[in-house]
């Protein structure tokens, strides 16, 4: 066993994943706090870094040594500076994560998107390892991907890259919070299937797992709005098949803990779809709700030099 690990923390809009990861990806220690975000930006960062601080002195209590940080946020993230550029959810507007943290710890620190830290750590510790080539979708509240080649990912020349939610699958449709209309997300979504749900029956607060519960017991309209779903998911996978030419997709996020009655007809569908590209497998990941925060301690154990 080695005596280092790296600190992992995954912010999220209500909590935050935290734990200590070994060089190897094996997990230490793990724990949860809330984030607070509704008490803004600058009590959010302190908070980061006091619990960073803290997970710093349990390593050395353990009788290990932390060799770094990493952080995993949403919204926009420029990695290359460290810097949280935007994210409405937690009240991120130009902070300078990375260098803070690394000024407060007195350690090498890195800075990731959070659903790019997820696809990193489930291509290279999960459903995808062992593939050069591996897209992973989140689908959950919203829908976003995180595109891994030969394990390192790609972020995008600004930051911006896998919002595979906003291909526009409808045009003309449903309005996003993106300002466009019919993209990805409020077609396919968990939040979209639920609520083309309740319109259509009549039934308020109908989630995505009553849908998929509801379909799977063959009841007609849950089935419909399930298909409708999965129809407008493939249709996003084939945009993305045709930019990335991906060996495999990875599904997560709660939507994908309906395992094969989303997997098998999403399959089937993007089959239909494909006419010279290769058709990707499609997989369940298999991190969970801990991808992000493994990603983010790969992305520390990257900026020493030492990929897992």
């Amino acid at each position: 066993m080695s005596d280092t690990v790296v600190i992992a923390l995954d912010v999220g809009g209500t909590g935050m994943k935290c734990a200590l990861v070994q060089p190897d990806g094996a997990v230490h220690h793990q724990e949860r706090h809330p984030t607070h975000a509704e008490r803004g930006g600058d009590a959010l960062t302190e908070n980061i870094l006091e619990i960073a601080e803290g997970l710093a002195a349990r390593a050395r209590a353990d009788g290990l040594t932390p060799v770094a940080a990493g952080i995993a946020v949403p919204g926009v993230v420029d990695e290359v500076t460290g810097v949280a550029v935007w994210a409405a959810n937690v009240g991120f507007r130009d902070v300078p994560l990375r260098d803070l943290a690394s000024r407060r710890l007195g350690l090498p620190a890195a800075l990731g998107h959070d659903v790019r830290a997820g696809a990193l750590a489930e291509a290279r510790l999960g459903a995808g390892r062992g593939r050069r080539h591996v897209l992973f979708v989140a689908i959950g509240t919203g829908i976003a991907g995180g595109l891994v080649v030969d394990g390192a990912g790609y972020s995008g020349a600004h930051g911006a890259a896998g919002e595979i939610g906003h291909i526009i699958v409808r045009p003309g449709g449903i309005p996003c919070g993106c300002g466009s209309r019919g993209c990805l997300e409020t077609e396919a979504s968990a939040r979209a299937i639920g609520r083309r749900y309740s319109e259509l029956s009549g039934q308020a607060g109908a989630t995505a797992y009553d849908v998929a519960t509801r379909a799977a017991a063959g009841e007609e309209l849950a089935t419909r709005v399930w298909q409708d779903a999965v129809e407008a998911l493939a249709d996003g996978l084939l945009t993305a098949q045709a930019l990335f030419d991906v060996g495999v997709v990875v599904l997560g996020g709660g939507l994908a803990e309906a395992g094969d009655q989303l997997l098998a007809p999403v399959r089937e569908a993007l089959g239909q779809r494909v006419t010279f590209h290769r058709t990707p497998d499609i997989v369940r990941a298999e991190l969970g709700d801990i991808a992000g925060c493994l990603g983010a301690a790969l992305l520390a154990l990257d900026s020493l030099g030492s990929p897992a």
